[in-house]
């Protein structure tokens, strides 16, 4: 008998270490957890120990985790075996180097990191609570453990190892800063340094797919969001992970390093670690900086305005546009309003003679305004506007529309450096813009003749076109379907000339100048927009948009598809 029982228990061993999921490492136990985040609203649930390893725990959501088959148990099983020892032999490593440790062997004694796994919303990866490195007895709603919790989403997806190393950098912020300096880290530079991780690690070292790809793509959808106010929304991510990558290109990763071992939070940490490591530029001169980089990205105007990073070597925004009458006087009068480290980018284009800009704001506010003048053959002259006591500035511009074409400001709010922990206030400012050139009434007729003869003249180029290709049976897209995203700032790219065509063969009141250069610029971009709003039904409402976005997305080439069938 004793016989029969050592050989039952041996087999279960062997099973258990085989990883074959017929029993539980545990006991199942019961988490709190995030409703915020959970799929189903949920504050606590149970889970099962399905792995242990030298340096962490995995627990599963004991629901999903039942409602799974044998087969999906054992890959679930796999996929966690080579995320731990992506952890272990990688992560661990490599970000501990950087930033330090975190805090073990922790509140429960254990140096094992726990990974609760559960159902979560879409847009959800993962999460880390403040609270579970606290007692019951200071806050019920702790785990008492060291831990953070990742989507049963994404468990099959190789994705999943930037999610947790992402949410292990919280770990080591809690230790760094908590436990060690007894501060709180503010929330942006938080996760600013958390995003960054997968670029230490290399995980945005092949950019199609990645999470820095789309971070850049939600980014160029709201290039305004403010860097320090944190709403954990989409395109705080984006402004974060975008200004970090400038940052650490710049001035090294020991920025975000001596920052967080610092006990100060925030822009002062961040400044004093720029000047202990030797550099004469502090947060604001950084920012300012970047909000010209990410407009021109350009090396030849200095080494500052522009990104090393080569997987961003091409990318940058497109300004507003202001246009002002090609000939006569004009003026434009704009007042808008922005918050604390946000960018804003306005351009100048037409208008004849002398151009003027006045820019006002409200006293005891700190404005920066760099201003960025194209000349005829596309180069750029930079200068920064003088504002007085009240912030206010003016400058002129001689030879506006001729030797010089275009007029670029980029204000952005620098008055408050700490305390972001919440919705930010907003701030106005107003810009006047005036060209003054007199020319004789029967010359302003003639021209404005001239111009509507032209634009009448390109759109009958483009519907002659579509009848000849039609009626000699000649395919106006050459692609049968898109498969792929596409996005501002591609180029040369054959994929592009095929949307162009597309664009082009819905008419001129989607692609009025009709170009197929395998350039996606502001001209196609701007027909996209139109095919997208055109057809908001099917492309934008699914996202709960109401403008287009320009970005030829999911939604956007189901579409295309969709026609190209017709």
């Amino acid at each position: 008998m004793k016989k029969f029982v050592f050989i039952i228990s041996l087999t279960l061993f062997l099973i258990i270490g085989a990883g074959v999921p017929l029993m539980a490492l545990a006991e199942a136990i019961s988490f709190n957890i995030d409703s915020a985040y959970d799929v189903s609203g949920r504050e606590e649930i149970t889970a099962t120990l399905v792995k242990t390893t030298s340096k962490l725990n995995f627990y599963i959501d004991k629901n999903w985790w039942d409602s799974q088959n044998y087969l999906k148990q054992n890959k679930t099983l796999e996929n966690l075996e080579s995320l731990s020892k992506e952890f272990e032999n990688k992560i661990y490593p490599n970000l501990t180097s950087v930033f330090g440790f975190e805090w073990k062997p922790g509140i429960d004694g254990d140096e094992r990191i726990t990974i609760l796994f559960h159902q979560m919303k879409e847009d959800a990866g993962g999460y880390f609570r403040l609270v579970d490195e606290y007692l019951k007895s200071q806050t019920p709603e702790s785990n008492e453990r060291e831990m953070f919790y990742l989507t049963t989403t994404q468990i099959d997806n190789p994705q999943l190892k930037g999610f947790l190393a992402h949410e292990f950098t919280h770990l080591i912020t809690f230790n760094q800063k908590e436990k060690i300096n007894k501060v709180s880290e503010e929330v942006w530079l938080n996760e600013a340094r958390a995003d960054y991780a997968l670029t230490i690690l290399g995980y945005n070292s092949v950019y199609q797919g990645s999470n820095l790809e789309r971070r850049v793509e939600v980014f160029l959808e709201n290039p305004t969001d403010s860097l320090t106010e944190w709403q954990n929304k989409k395109y705080d991510y984006g402004s974060v992970n975008l200004f970090t990558e400038y940052l650490v290109d710049h001035y090294g990763v020991e920025i975000l390093r001596d920052s967080l071992k610092s006990e100060l939070v925030g822009i002062p940490s961040l400044n004093k670690a720029l000047e202990e490591n030797g550099f004469r530029e502090d947060f604001s001169q950084v920012f300012t900086d970047w909000t010209i980089a990410v407009l021109v990205n350009d090396c030849s105007l200095g080494s500052r305005y522009c990104y090393l990073n080569k997987n961003l070597k091409d990318f940058h925004i497109i300004p507003a546009f202001n246009f002002l009458p090609l000939v006569g006087k004009s003026s434009l009068s704009v007042t808008d309003v922005t918050k604390n480290w946000s960018g804003s980018w306005q351009k100048f284009i037409g208008g004849k003679g002398i151009l003027k800009l006045e820019f006002k704001s409200l006293t005891g506010l700190n404005f920066k305004v760099p201003y960025l003048i194209q000349d005829e053959y596309g180069n750029y002259s930079i200068d920064f506007l003088i504002l007085d006591e009240k912030q206010e500035g003016e400058i002129s511009i001689s030879d506006f529309g001729a030797e010089n074409r275009s007029l670029i400001i980029i204000p952005s709010l620098q008055t408050k450096i700490s305390g972001f922990d919440g919705i930010e206030a907003t701030y106005p400012f107003t810009f006047v813009v005036s060209a003054a050139e007199e020319i004789i009434e029967e010359d302003q007729e003639l021209v404005k003749e001239l111009l509507a003869q032209i634009e009448f003249l390109k759109k009958e180029i483009v519907r002659v076109s579509t009848q000849i290709n039609t009626i000699l049976g000649k395919s106006i897209v050459s692609c049968e379907k898109f498969e792929q995203n596409l996005s501002f700032g591609l180029r040369n790219d054959n994929r592009v000339k095929c949307l162009q065509e597309f664009l082009k063969s819905q008419g001129p009141e989607i692609y009025p100048e009709g170009l197929v250069t395998g350039n996606f610029l502001s001209l196609t971009k701007a027909a996209v927009i139109r095919f997208q709003e055109k057809h908001a039904q099917d492309i934008l409402i699914p996202w709960d948009l109401v403008r287009g976005t320009g970005l030829v997305g999911s939604t956007t080439r189901a579409k295309i598809n969709e026609l190209l069938t017709k």
